[in-house]
């Protein structure tokens, strides 16, 4: 199929209608609203099924593999401007979330780097960082199998965006099914202390619709529409950043050919640069943070989709021994880390912490947030509180694992990476220890 602007058009115009029906299922079915399933997922799926990967009755390009990595791009612009200045906030128990969520992020790169790295490239003839198609889609989510897989394309490793999407998949059910489990067998013997029955969860928890006394306004307008819109502004800034990651990059691989840096990274640094710009000339003051906030998760929304919709199934098919064993050992050792860490890190409502650290390490941030809706309805735990600060530290170290990962894989250097994670996981529950924030 040749490419045209009208191809693009098409493409978006079905993904839309599918995150629609997406969103209606989640507002009318039962057994989703159950699994928390995001709408996008459902289109992708649905995309995915029906398009011209299995039955070929939607008319969707090939070329549904590249938004992804445009995507991405655009939400790495965003960041930026809308993550909030580094705040201190005094006592252990940030700490504690800190150390447990850093440590935990990096074993489990560490230890889909290694899996991948020293045992099954060596029993199955797959590239040696196809173990980081599962930190990438568990811990990642579909937005950083997207920046994975792009990164690793220029590399030649082009099915990693496909095994990284799949994992993502996998992640996402089965934060939920084993969430929901885990979150019975800790009520049925005490663990809990602030249980809800899923009938007790409030409506725009389980349908995704907002009631209209607790909707608002999603951003102000610094100009008046007959100059220009402010949206058309906001969105302006964020193309302009992308397009300067993707110049960045290009001038980097000009200068040093051997280091092919992704685009979203440098359009990262690009919207640092136009951040620190924009304060100096006074410029900041017309950027609206919800407004960008509301555009990264329109590009992940379509993120999701487009990157679900473009799995190919043949490669899947292909390594799916590999894959499905990678996945296992991977969930296994997740669930051990973040339970038998957790109790022993966590002085108050550590079920609870736990529960919501499972959701985000294998699914999403927002599977984390439902399955801690469900142990902790008033928010009693004060758990997204303590991540909300801790979060600011992690963040770095998450892009550099995204960014780095791509790199020392592609230059033979991935022994040199599961060490380095190996050593941080390690070296920071060493500190935990040593600050007594550990307990019996």
């Amino acid at each position: 199929m040749t490419f045209t602007p009208w191809t693009l058009l098409i493409d978006v115009g079905i993904v839309s209608l599918l995150l629609l029906l997406g969103k209606l299922l989640r507002s009318k079915v039962r057994i989703i609203q159950r699994f928390f399933i995001p709408p996008s997922l459902l289109a992708g799926i649905t995309a995915l099924v029906l398009g011209p990967e299995v039955l070929g009755w939607l008319p969707l390009s090939s070329n549904m593999g590249t938004y992804a990595g445009i995507l991405i791009a655009l939400v790495f612009s965003c960041i930026p401007f809308t993550s909030q200045k580094s705040q201190t906030k005094g006592g252990a128990r940030v700490g504690r979330m800190w150390a447990y969520s850093q440590a935990g992020m990096l074993l489990q790169w560490a230890l889909g780097g290694a899996l991948g790295l020293w045992v099954l490239s060596r029993l199955w003839p797959v590239n040696e960082a196809f173990g980081l198609s599962m930190p990438a889609g568990f811990c990642g989510g579909h937005g950083t199998a997207a920046a994975i897989g792009e990164s690793f394309a220029s590399y030649g490793v082009e099915e990693m965006q496909s095994l990284a999407m799949t994992a993502a998949t996998v992640g996402i059910i089965a934060s939920v099914v084993i969430g929901m489990w885990l979150i019975s067998w800790g009520a049925a013997r005490g663990k809990t202390k602030y249980i809800c029955a899923f009938e007790n969860l409030s409506p725009e928890l389980r349908t995704g619709i907002l009631p209209p006394d607790k909707r608002k306004s999603m951003g102000m307008a610094s100009f008046s529409a007959i100059s220009l819109d402010s949206m058309t502004f906001n969105f302006a800034v964020i193309a302009m950043v992308a397009l300067g990651g993707w110049g960045l990059t290009k001038l980097i691989a000009l200068a040093w050919p051997a280091l092919m840096l992704p685009v979203f990274s440098c359009a990262f640094i690009v919207g640092i640069v136009v951040k620190w710009i924009m304060g100096l000339v006074k410029a900041d003051e017309h950027i609206s943070k919800p407004i960008l906030g509301h555009l990264s998760g329109a590009f992940t929304d379509y993120l999701v989709a487009f990157g679900v919709a473009s799995i190919r199934l043949q490669i899947v098919g292909r390594y799916v021994v590999p894959l499905l064993i990678l996945l296992a050992v991977g969930l296994v050792l997740t669930l051990l880390y973040v339970f038998l860490i957790g109790a022993r890190i966590h002085r108050t409502d550590s079920f609870e912490k736990s529960i919501f650290t499972w959701g985000w390490f294998t699914g999403t941030m927002a599977m984390g947030i439902a399955l801690l809706r469900i142990t902790d309805p008033d928010s009693r735990s004060g758990c997204l509180d303590d991540y909300a600060f801790a979060y600011l530290y992690i963040a770095p170290v998450e892009i550099a694992l995204v960014s780095l990962s791509p790199l020392a894989f592609g230059s033979g250097l991935g022994w040199l990476f599961v060490t380095v994670c190996v050593l941080g996981g390690a070296g920071i529950l060493a500190f935990s220890a040593l600050k007594g924030w550990f307990r019996k």
